[in-house]
């Protein structure tokens, strides 16, 4: 069994490398620390008004002087550093299912980002490194 295999499953830690986020410098760390803090209680706000639909968020974020992430036609960064976006659907009941809600990918070195959500439940701000394929955001799992 390969070590961290979770439930012990054959190559478990090789099929979701995608689902680990990279490591931060601790400088880094330090920095998407600071801006977790500041997010952070625009976000309780907002729960607490009952205001978690993306467009919401995203407005709240922005007069926090964050730039929204733009891409170019090839799908690259082209500045900016702040995602605000639906949550991600779950299969719930026999269906697919998008909650009420936002989640939020902030950029804040090539190594580092803050993640959070909004919804109607609760509302968590985290700090991670970058995901190989989603950036900020935590892929949905597989199978």
């Amino acid at each position: 069994m390969e070590p961290g295999a979770g439930d012990g499953a054959p190559h478990y830690n090789e099929n979701n490398g995608y689902r680990r986020p990279g490591d931060m410098s601790p400088a880094s760390a330090t920095d998407a620390t600071r801006e977790a803090d500041r997010i952070r209680p625009v976000l309780k706000r907002l729960w607490e008004q009952k205001k978690w639909d993306p467009t919401t968020v995203r407005a709240a974020l922005l007069h926090l002087g964050y730039e929204e992430q733009r891409t170019r036609s090839n799908g690259k960064p082209n500045g900016g550093t702040l995602t605000v976006r639906a949550m991600n659907s779950r299969f719930t009941d026999g269906r697919e299912v998008t909650p009420e809600g936002a989640s939020v990918g902030l950029r804040v070195h090539a190594d580092a980002c803050v993640t959070a959500f909004v919804q109607k439940s609760n509302y968590e701000v985290t700090t991670n490194g970058p995901y190989p394929e989603t950036g900020c955001f935590e892929p949905p799992s597989g199978h």
